[in-house]
C-alpha cells in the first residue's frame, strides 16, 4: 500500500463574503491510497483562518501520514487527533479504497439515486441589491430554508433585508436561518437577537466568537432566537471536553462540519451527546470540493435527520470536480449513473 498527497487550489466564481473577510480561492489538499490495483481518495478540507490544523507544518504532517501509511486509518486517525481535516482525508481515502465504488462510501437508497436530502440555499454578504438578487433565485429555485450570511455589512441594512423577506414571503412560506460567524460583541448580543427574532428566524449560528462560554450560556438561556453552536466545536477535541461544553453551553443547536471537527468519527460523538441532552444539529460542509462534499452528503443520509442541512456548497467553484451530486430543487440528489472524471 502506497499514498500520495497533492494540492488543489479551487476558485469560487465570485468572491464570497463573510465576516471574516472575502474569499476569492479555497485550498484542499488530497490524499490518494493505492493496493493492490485499487484506489482510494480522501480529501483534507482545511479551512486558512479557521481550522485548528491551519499550522505552518501541515504539509509535513501530510507527509508523514502517506509514508507511514501502512499503521492503518486506526492508528493514523488517532496521530492526527489535532490535524482534523487530516483525520477526515484519511477515513475517506480508506472508506473510499475498501469500497467497490470508490466513490460510493455509504451504500444507501441516497447513493441508488431513489432518496434525496433537504438543503438550505446560501445566500453570501455583499450588497443589499446583491443579497436580495440571490435570495430570489434561491426562491425561484424552489428552496424553502434559506440561510443568511450576516454580520459584514451594517446591521440595520440586515434587518431591511430580513424586513423585505418576510414581506414578501412568511415563516411558514420560508425558513430562514442566519449565521453571523462570532460577528457581535458579547454586550450588544441579546438586543441584537432581540431584534433580529422579530423576523420569525428559525436560528442563528455562532453569535458571539467562539471561546466564551459563560457569556454563550448566558445567551442561549435568554435568548429569543435559538441559538446554534459552530465555530465552538472547533478544536475540542476530548469527548470530556465536549461534554462539557454541551452540558456548559446548552445550546438549541449544533452544527457538524467533518472537517473541522475529527471526520466521520469526530461528528458521531458530537450526534451521540446531542441526542442524549435533547440537543438537535445538522450537517454542514466546510466549502470542500465535491470530493469531500460526495463523502459527507453520504454519511449525513445515513442519520437520518430530516432537518435542511448545509451541503449545497458544490457550485460555487469555476473548477471543482465533476461529480453525482445534483441540486433537484430544494434537494440534494446522487446520480448513480454518472461516471467520474479519471484525474483521480
Amino acid at each position: 500500500m502506497k499514498a500520495t498527497y497533492f494540492k488543489y487550489t479551487l476558485n469560487f466564481k465570485r468572491p464570497s463574503g463573510t465576516s471574516r473577510g472575502v474569499l476569492k480561492t479555497k485550498e484542499s489538499w488530497f490524499i490518494k491510497i493505492e493496493s493492490d490495483g485499487k484506489v482510494g481518495i480522501g480529501e483534507c478540507g482545511l479551512l486558512r483562518g479557521l481550522s485548528i490544523d491551519d499550522r505552518p507544518d501541515y504539509e509535513e504532517q501530510l507527509q508523514w501520514v502517506c509514508e507511514n501509511i501502512n499503521l492503518g486509518l486506526e492508528n493514523l486517525y488517532e496521530s492526527m487527533k489535532d490535524c482534523p481535516s487530516i483525520q477526515f482525508g484519511l477515513e475517506t481515502a480508506f472508506l473510499s479504497l475498501n469500497s467497490k465504488n470508490k466513490y460510493e462510501l455509504f451504500p444507501s437508497e441516497f447513493t441508488r439515486g431513489n432518496q434525496g436530502m433537504i438543503i438550505n440555499g446560501l445566500v453570501w454578504m455583499g450588497e443589499k441589491s446583491f443579497m436580495k438578487s440571490q435570495i430570489q433565485d434561491k426562491i425561484d429555485q424552489g428552496f424553502s430554508c434559506i440561510k443568511l450570511k450576516i454580520g459584514a455589512i451594517d446591521f440595520q441594512s440586515e434587518l431591511d433585508l430580513l424586513q423585505y423577506i418576510r414581506r414578501e414571503f412568511s415563516a411558514s412560506d420560508i425558513e430562514l436561518r442566519v449565521d453571523a460567524n462570532g460577528a457581535f460583541q458579547p454586550k450588544e448580543a441579546l438586543h441584537k437577537l432581540e431584534k433580529l427574532s422579530k423576523f420569525n428566524l428559525h436560528s442563528i449560528e455562532q453569535p458571539i466568537k467562539q471561546g466564551q462560554w459563560d457569556n454563550m450560556r448566558d445567551l442561549c438561556k435568554k435568548t429569543p432566537l435559538p441559538i446554534a453552536l459552530d465555530e465552538e466545536l472547533i478544536g475540542v477535541i476530548d469527548v470530556t471536553k465536549k461534554q462539557e461544553l454541551i452540558q456548559t453551553i446548552q445550546p438549541q443547536y449544533i452544527i457538524l462540519k467533518p472537517s473541522l471537527i475529527g471526520g466521520f468519527e469526530g461528528s458521531q460523538t458530537w450526534i451521540d451527546l446531542a441526542e442524549r441532552t435533547g440537543t438537535g444539529w445538522w450537517m454542514t460542509s466546510a466549502l470542500e470540493s465535491n470530493i469531500g462534499l460526495n463523502a459527507i452528503s453520504q454519511f449525513t443520509f445515513t442519520k437520518a435527520n430530516k432537518m435542511p442541512q448545509g451541503l449545497g456548497t458544490g457550485s460555487l467553484y469555476t473548477n471543482n470536480i465533476d461529480c453525482p451530486l445534483e441540486i433537484v430543487g430544494e434537494k440534494i440528489m446522487y446520480n448513480p449513473n454518472f461516471t467520474w472524471e479519471s484525474k483521480f
